[in-house]
């Protein structure tokens, strides 16, 4: 009985440890595989970090603004310009090499072909003109070009632009200390919004300017789970909210037959063209994802601005003089800024703009371009994380060249990148010619891998005494 009980006990321990030997095996196995990807040829050098979440909690670790990320620096120092590593769950190499981010921005739909994440594709939907490709993509950003284009902006947005930000600032600096970033979002989508669709309801048209207000990328900006998740509700209950009063109108035109001067009427235009390439799905698309994003990023630019500008005073006082000697010198002394002096009186204000050998990159994977790393090099650049404006003195730029990615290259070029300076520069003029501003003590900024203000962006401002 004894022996008996002994044998079982030997058979259960036996058992047990050549499953657990089993298991052992089968998850060094698969650990293994997924440390070492299949390639057909030589894969690029790098870790994958853990299966399944990889290096995301990496990558997105927030860190000061004035530095390359930690996990970026790590990575480049051991293993070079270009690594691979698992992002999101997704097979992915990274480029911080400038030549071959712009080979790939050059070249897209040759080499590569445009994809995002999945956390991403969701609240653009499958219908966003950023995951458009080729021939189709280059249809839609001429759409867009229409509204953002510089011909339009001279002709129909730059006087209700002006006007706006003018109307915008006055009223808030009767409050003393306004929150910038709801400044400058609401401006934007004020004199954005009537130019998109021109026919709203007032009613109607708030709730389409809080659509447009609350789309943001910050949400997935931020490592932390549930920021991100609070974020990304806020984001697809705006896309949903704002792309069905999008579609309502769009529906009511068809029915209707009126003709608007709106940008609304131009897509249907390009619509109704034989052979377009466009749907009504891409048009309700285009029209939320091009207000929202231009919402996002701009106000975010001019927040950054507006905090380069309060910490350095030397700035200040020379765009002082800049736009002050506008004012002194407009003939139309009760005028607003003219296209004119947008191009060529603020020249302190703006600049004048003007695959590896060896590697096999399987089909399945992302390839993240990181073009923004040319601009922290000290071999290009002195001293690159200094604000300094000086800098591009007297120098003509070419954005989309290898060293200067501020709106991205090739067919990935910014469609509003002109209409971002032309915001800016409004804002910025009509800022330092009448008020005196303050930020608060802890307005900052930090990157995850994006730029974020964790602690908001709260602004002092008053008018200036004369």
């Amino acid at each position: 009985m004894h022996c008996s009980r002994h044998n079982n006990m030997s058979l259960l321990w036996i058992t047990g440890l050549c499953v657990t030997a089993l298991v052992v095996v089968r998850i060094s196995n698969w650990w293994y595989r997924w440390s070492n990807p299949k390639s057909n040829g030589m894969l690029p050098p790098g870790s994958m970090g853990f299966p399944i979440i990889g290096e995301t909690f990496d990558f997105f670790k927030p860190h000061g603004f004035y530095e390359i990320s930690p996990f970026l620096k790590k990575k480049m120092l051991r293993y070079g310009p270009l690594f691979r590593t698992s992002i999101l769950g997704v097979n992915t190499v990274i480029s911080t090499d400038m030549d071959v981010n712009l080979d790939i921005l050059r070249h897209e739909n040759e080499y590569f072909n445009l994809s995002y994440p999945d956390g991403l594709v969701k609240p653009l939907g499958k219908e966003s003109m950023f995951l458009k490709t080729g021939n189709i993509h280059k249809h839609i950003k001429k759409i867009c070009m229409r509204l953002l284009g510089s011909e339009n902006l001279k002709r129909k947005i730059i006087k209700d632009m002006d006007h706006v930000t003018c109307e915008h600032l006055n009223l808030k600096a009767g409050q003393r200390r306004v929150d910038l970033r709801d400044l400058v979002s609401s401006l934007i989508t004020a004199h954005l919004t009537p130019k998109v669709i021109s026919d709203l309801k007032p009613e109607t048209q708030s709730i389409l300017m809080e659509s447009f207000k609350a789309f943001s990328f910050d949400w997935f900006r931020t490592s932390y789970i549930l920021s991100a998740g609070r974020g990304l509700y806020k984001t697809l209950w705006a896309c949903r909210q704002g792309m069905k009063l999008i579609k309502d109108v769009y529906t009511s035109r068809i029915t209707s037959r009126e003709k608007y001067n709106d940008f609304l009427e131009t897509a249907l235009e390009e619509l109704e063209k034989e052979g377009s390439s466009v749907n009504e799905d891409v048009i309700v698309s285009l029209i939320f994802t091009l207000s929202g994003i231009t919402q996002d990023t701009t106000s975010k630019a001019i927040c950054m601005v507006v905090k380069f500008i309060s910490e350095n005073p030397k700035v200040l006082v020379e765009l002082k003089r800049e736009h002050e000697a506008i004012l002194a010198n407009r003939e139309d002394k009760e005028g607003g800024v003219t296209w004119e002096e947008f191009r060529h009186k603020m020249t302190f204000t703006n600049m004048n703009f003007l695959v590896p050998t060896g590697y096999t990159i399987p089909a399945d994977w992302i390839v993240l371009v990181i073009p923004s790393l040319v601009h922290f090099d000290p071999e290009i650049y002195d001293n690159p994380f200094e604000f300094n404006p000086w800098r591009w003195e007297g120098k003509e730029l070419r954005s989309g060249s290898k060293t200067f990615m501020v709106f991205g290259a090739g067919a990935r070029q910014c469609a509003g990148s002109e209409y971002a300076r032309l915001q800016i520069s409004l804002f910025i003029h009509h800022l330092v010619t009448t008020y005196d501003f303050s930020l608060s003590k802890d307005c900052e900024v930090i990157r995850v891998p994006g730029a974020l203000f964790p602690n908001g962006i709260s602004m002092n401002i008053s008018k200036r005494s004369k």
